[in-house]
């Protein structure tokens, strides 16, 4: 099932966040599929915080994947730099994603093969410099 949301400024944000925990249905990988700018990182931000995470959520382009804590652990990964599957293998991408906890991909294309069928994507839609389309499915 496709869940569409526009919002107009990045006030709403929330309404976008518990939108996507409330339609995990026990998934535990998410996909944030969109092109630079959009708002992924915003995105991850207002869903550790919704989770209770009082981490400063910064994007982990460097170290890869980052680490918040709330009412359950976050992994957030940022996989631009990524160029070959075999370099997400080595930092352990697969135990990540297969460890049950919640797993946020920005750039998930770059690890597509590992990703599961019943990954959710959330595809973000550049509208304006403020506005924004999110398909969650």
């Amino acid at each position: 099932m496709e869940k569409i949301i526009e919002i107009d400024t990045l006030d709403e944000l929330d309404i976008v966040a518990k939108a996507v925990v409330d339609s995990l249905d026990g998934r535990t990988v998410v996909a944030l599929d969109a092109p630079m700018g959009a708002g992924k990182t915003t995105l991850v931000s207002r869903i550790a915080a919704y989770l209770g995470a009082e981490d400063d959520v910064t994007s982990p382009t460097f170290a890869i994947v980052n680490q918040y804590e709330g009412d359950r652990t976050i992994y957030h990964f940022d996989m631009y730099r990524i160029e070959r599957i075999e370099e997400a293998l080595d930092f352990g991408a697969e135990e990540y994603l297969a460890s049950g906890e919640l797993c946020l991909v920005e750039w998930p294309e770059k690890i597509e093969p590992l990703l599961d069928e019943d990954t959710m994507v959330v595809k973000i839609e550049i509208l304006s410099q403020t506005a924004r389309r999110f398909v969650i499915r």
